[in-house]
């Protein structure tokens, strides 16, 4: 890939850093994988909670709404891990994933997620409102959570073995 100046001799010497240190690359990818670990395991208990919690009344219900609040930092922390980690390891090899399908499903899935989280986090401020008919909307939204979690994991093990 051709880039101006600057910015070819930075990304070639991360390319250069990155190949020749064993250590940097177990600790970029375990940040990956932990990060994955942190925000999708938090995000599918909570997810798991919601939809068990949906089947209770409204006291537990909206309980389960506040608990899930709390995860969002959790989440988001998470997933800072993961893009951040995510821009080193693109960065470690651009020609691969530049022109790998699956590398852009799995940032399409990404992408899925993070409006997925957005509308989540805009219906629990109405449920905490008092607004009672949107409970379907939070029911789908863990149920679209859940199923992307596990999505975007399995693009990410397609990505190492299929390119």
């Amino acid at each position: 890939m051709n880039l101006p100046g600057p910015l070819a001799g930075v990304l070639s010497q991360w390319v250069s850093l990155y190949s020749n240190h064993a250590a940097l690359r177990t600790v970029v990818v375990f940040a990956h994988v932990g990060g994955l670990l942190a925000a999708g395991g938090t995000a599918i208990a909570a997810d798991r909670a919601l939809l068990l919690s949906l089947k209770q009344g409204d006291v537990d219900r909206l309980a389960q709404v506040t608990a899930i609040a709390r995860t969002h930092r959790i989440v988001i922390a998470g997933l800072c891990v993961i893009v951040a980690s995510g821009a080193l390891l693109f960065a470690a090899d651009v020609d691969t994933f530049l022109y790998s399908r699956v590398f852009w499903i799995k940032m399409t899935l990404v992408t899925l997620l993070l409006v997925n989280g957005a509308v989540l986090t805009a219906t629990e401020r109405l449920v905490r409102q008092g607004i009672d008919d949107v409970w379907g909307r939070l029911r789908m939204t863990a149920i679209i959570s859940l199923a992307l979690w596990f999505l975007i994991t399995f693009a990410g093990v397609a990505l190492t073995n299929v390119g």
